[in-house]
């Protein structure tokens, strides 16, 4: 109940400013948060996703208002909804997990700079000439233009809930931030009487209660028309959902299953439509919300959907009072945190080719269509994957079928069976064989997670293999922090130059995991060195 209250009190503003950045109404927000987020924890295949309206839908659903309409929008959520179904039954949600590390970064770094591009003019209370444009470069000449209309007022409402979501998030981490910055930003607004826009003069507030459910409008012609807008849906949906599952996942060390996620994602994309509301998916936020206030089953997040519902009956006229510029201040810190700095800066450091992919995808993320970048990305990432691999073929002389039996001493880097080194209660061995890419990542991955804090000492051999690429040597930073946290010593040994310049670059370095140059090496410094001092290596 605590966990489920803790993140309704994080969702309810964020769910409206959700929903105002997309082009529709706050209640819809909120709609989509009750219904969908408790579909989503009742059927999903995670026990700790939260589902809602997420911010990397905001451009995709901006835009399709703006072509078909709030009945096209829902039209197309409900047909998304029926994709992630069969997706799901078909078991294509395995297939998800070969979209390239550098591409999700990407993609998410280029949603976050669309989202706070969007929000400038309500941060700053702007009076447009016209239209706000979709596209980023027209949207930033006429915000220029506008800059003479600046509301001062809103200025300050704006850096008030970024400042107070800010210093609450660094001395007071446990805090419902952003309902306590919106709140002092809607007192401050009706004490002092500014001149801002709020919920109530431009939507007149929110219902309190909910809509009776309905089929939304149907016709072949409109189906047809927003068929790609409901492909899309249903793609980011995927992407999405399945990330904030894997962060879960990293957070609690279980495993999630995406088939029966979609299944639940699409039930809950229907069930939203069917209440007006607009689409659903899993949401990284609130999800980590979710883990951190101490969820351990689905009932949080089917909580999480009654409190707001709650709420949304009981609160709902003093809604009114929002100041819209103190909801694009929570988009605002929610575009930033969205943003993988860290991530992003080791995607360029680490090799050319995967720098090369995370520019291309965020650049036409930002610049032409969400689709498109994830599309180009994948195909990048799939020629630079071909690429490594054709480099790293060797040609070997020619040897007979079956070859003459050696000695396990001669037999190059073998050394011979030690049965005390099989049967150590305290340390597990495990060799990685061949390329390790974004293809085997998810796979050896929940085979790490699954032995990596077994016994009080790990050692994992990399001496086969050729090359690692970004997704992987992400799985082996989480698989090494988790570690960490269960006590364990977590050895690396005989990595070449390139692979151990890649795990470094994502964090894979010491105090969280020790090299060595072989399995002997490791295993003479568990011998010779203290658990505190081994880690140090």
């Amino acid at each position: 109940m605590i966990a489920g209250l803790t993140v309704a009190i994080v969702a309810l503003p964020l769910s409206m400013a959700i929903a105002i950045a997309s082009g529709v109404t706050p209640d819809k927000g909120l709609f989509t948060a009750i219904i969908g987020g408790f579909i989503v924890s009742a059927l999903g295949g995670s026990r700790f996703q939260i589902g809602g309206p997420a911010g990397a839908f905001i451009v995709l659903v901006a835009a399709t208002v703006d072509r078909h309409g709030v009945d096209g929008l829902i039209l197309a959520t409900l047909m998304s909804g029926a994709f992630l179904i069969v997706t799901g039954y078909l078991r294509l949600g395995t297939y998800i997990k070969f979209i390239p590390y550098p591409v999700t970064v990407g993609f998410t770094a280029g949603i976050a700079v669309i989202i706070f591009a969007s929000q400038l003019k309500e941060l700053f209370g702007l009076n447009l000439a016209g239209k706000e444009p979709g596209d980023l470069l027209p949207k930033l000449v006429a915000l220029g233009e506008a800059a003479g209309t600046v509301n001062f007022a809103a200025g300050a409402i704006s850096l008030l809930t970024i400042g107070v979501i800010t210093a609450l998030k660094r001395w007071r981490p446990s805090w419902p931030g952003m309902l306590i910055a919106v709140c002092l930003a809607s007192v401050a607004a009706a004490l002092f009487g500014l001149p801002v826009e709020t919920l109530g003069t431009r939507f007149g507030g929110i219902p309190r209660s909910l809509p009776v459910p309905a089929l939304p409008a149907f016709t072949p012609e409109l189906a047809l028309a927003v068929l790609p807008n409901a492909i899309s849906f249903a793609l980011l949906g995927a992407i999405e959902s399945l990330l904030s599952a894997v962060v879960a996942d990293g957070m609690t060390g279980r495993r999630h299953r995406s088939n029966c996620e979609l299944v639940a994602q699409g039930f809950a994309n229907i069930g939203s439509a069917l209440f007006g509301g607009i689409c659903v998916t899993g949401t990284i936020a609130r999800t980590a919300t979710n883990v951190r206030a101490g969820a351990y089953s689905p009932i949080s997040g089917m909580l999480h959907s009654a409190f707001l519902l709650v709420f949304m009956l009981v609160a709902a006229p003093l809604a009114s009072y929002i100041p819209l510029a103190a909801l694009a201040g929570v988009l605002a810190i929610v575009a930033w945190n969205m943003i993988e700095k860290e991530a992003f800066r080791a995607l360029i450091r680490s090799s050319r080719g995967d720098a090369v992919v995370l520019l291309v995808t965020f650049a036409l993320v930002i610049f032409r269509d969400l689709t498109e970048g994830i599309v180009v990305g994948f195909a990048l990432g799939a020629i630079l994957f071909i690429d490594r691999m054709a480099k790293s073929v060797a040609l070997e002389a020619h040897e007979p079928f079956a070859v003459d039996d050696v000695a396990d001493a001669a037999n190059g880097d073998h050394t011979d069976y030690n049965v005390r080194t099989a049967t150590d209660p305290d340390t597990v061995v495990y060799r990685l064989t061949g390329a390790f890419f974004f293809g085997a990542a998810s796979t050896v991955g929940t085979i790490l997670d699954r032995i990596a804090d077994q016994r009080r000492n790990f050692i994992l051999d990399c001496s086969a293999v050729p090359l690692l690429d970004s997704t992987a040597a992400n799985v082996i930073e989480a698989s090494a922090r988790k570690a960490e946290r269960a006590g364990v010593r977590f050895f690396i040994t005989g990595t070449s130059p390139s692979v151990r310049r890649m795990l470094r670059a994502h964090g894979v370095r010491p105090p969280h995991v020790a090299y060595a140059a072989t399995i002997e090496d490791a295993k003479a410094l568990l011998r010779s060195s203290a658990p505190g001092k081994s880690r140090q290596k």
